[in-house]
């Protein structure tokens, strides 16, 4: 009888157990936020769903419970929470009611990420190897050899950062000619251009671009960050037309280039002007210059916008934060002026005291792009040559948390409600 008891128990247990959910707040009680999406990510490589509670405490995440996933919980320092079915139900509910503004996405399996970067060490860190690297989400680095040569359609998601796709060096010139990383860079990248058949840079970057807009129309998504906001446009724009200065390479650019400019294939900005002074870092009048900027580094923040989470869930996974204003930072390109924007761009952070767009998005094809304008979410002005920044010191930093909502976005499948 005493055997029967306890089986009957432990049964009883383990179906407990098995009908239990893990729930992983989002707001203020996380401990970790940027561990929390490296913690979805795994679950989702161990083949289980994640539910993705768009709006309900800073946009928490809940699955089935398995011991292994609490144990990971608890190495990697993530707050969480053992809830029971009926718990979770109720959670579910109240999400569902029309009288609120959250919902609920499906995250089902797991996106591919590559990151087109050098793979020389780079003189500045990029703030999504660091934001990956930090919530342990793998990734793979490709470049313009991987991308001319068509490796894209294996990813769900790529990341650019501070590269130039104008082909103008960063519009480094002045600042660090002389410097050995420049110097080795440029005839890093001239010898890749000539391997490929392009006589320029700016030639090949043209393709590169291109090739980037193919994987996007077919599905894909990408993300941008910095110079790689405006320059990925204005290579789009300069398809047909050389905007590259001598110094750069080696012959003048087209004295019309401006009036050559096609706008109509870029994802983002429009009807926006060249800085053709080759000495001038400014790429064009997209980025707003930070010597006519004038917002002190105690006053630079942006606003998040509070979309509909059942009519738009797109943009609201993006904006998903426990604080909806974030601090601002500078970078080659810190913010975007609107008055370039393409009128079908869906703003998602603003300084709308300085009339400037930090975060945007849109779709393209069958694809998805977003655009965050400056450099280090928790470093103001980060310097060449400076040290990365220690993302343990900010384990809850919001700037940083919308940079993974974009990882996570390929996962995400709206749930069909029960009629």
């Amino acid at each position: 009888m005493k055997a029967f008891i306890f089986s009957f128990l432990f049964i009883c247990g383990v179906q407990v157990a098995w009908c239990n959910k893990i729930f992983i707040p989002m707001d203020h009680n996380q401990a970790n936020h940027l561990k929390a999406y490296g913690i979805t990510y795994w679950i989702l490589q161990q083949q289980q769903t994640v539910d993705w509670l768009l709006n309900y405490r800073g946009g928490s995440f809940m699955c089935d419970y398995q011991q292994k996933i609490e144990n990971e919980m608890v190495v990697r320092g993530v707050t969480f929470e053992v809830i029971s079915d009926a718990q979770a139900d109720q959670i579910v509910s109240v999400i569902a009611s029309p009288s609120s503004n959250q919902d609920l996405m499906k995250l089902e399996q797991y996106p591919k990420i590559a990151v087109y970067s050098p793979k020389t060490a780079q003189p500045w860190d990029d703030a999504v190897t660091l934001a990956l690297n930090y919530a342990e989400i793998p990734y793979d680095v490709v470049f313009d050899d991987e991308v001319l040569e068509g490796v894209l359609p294996k990813y769900d998601w790529l990341h650019l950062h501070h590269e130039d796709f104008t082909g103008q060096y960063g519009k480094f010139y002045v600042a660090f000619h002389l410097y050995p990383w420049y110097q080795e860079r440029q005839q890093e990248y001239q010898a890749t251009a000539e391997r490929h058949g392009f006589s320029k840079v700016s030639e090949m970057r043209k393709k590169v671009a291109r090739n980037i807009k193919e994987f996007v129309a077919g599905g894909g998504f990408m993300f941008a960050m910095c110079s790689a906001t405006d320059t990925y446009d204005i290579s789009l724009a300069a398809e047909n037309v050389d905007i590259v200065g001598e110094i750069y390479d080696g012959d003048a650019p087209d004295p019309n280039a401006q009036e050559k400019l096609d706008y109509s294939k870029t994802f983002a900005f429009t009807d926006f002007v060249l800085e053709m002074n080759p000495y001038e870092i400014e790429f064009s009048s997209i980025d707003i210059d930070l010597n006519t900027r004038n917002i002190a580094q105690e006053n630079d923040f942006f606003t998040l916008f509070e979309f509909s989470a059942k009519w738009d869930p797109i943009p609201t996974m993006l904006t998903q934060n426990h604080e909806p204003i974030v601090k601002g930072f500078l970078g080659a390109t810190t913010a975007f002026r609107k008055s370039y924007l393409r009128p079908e761009v869906v703003i998602l952070g603003e300084n709308r005291d300085a009339n400037e767009a930090r975060y945007v998005h849109g779709i393209f094809g069958k694809g998805f792009w977003t655009f965050y304008g400056g450099h280090d979410p928790e470093d103001y002005q980060h310097n060449i040559g400076e040290q990365a920044t220690d993302l343990s010191l900010y384990p809850n930093s919001p700037g940083y948390r919308l940079i993974l909502n974009n990882v996570l976005f390929p996962a995400a499948k709206k749930k069909k409600q029960k009629t």
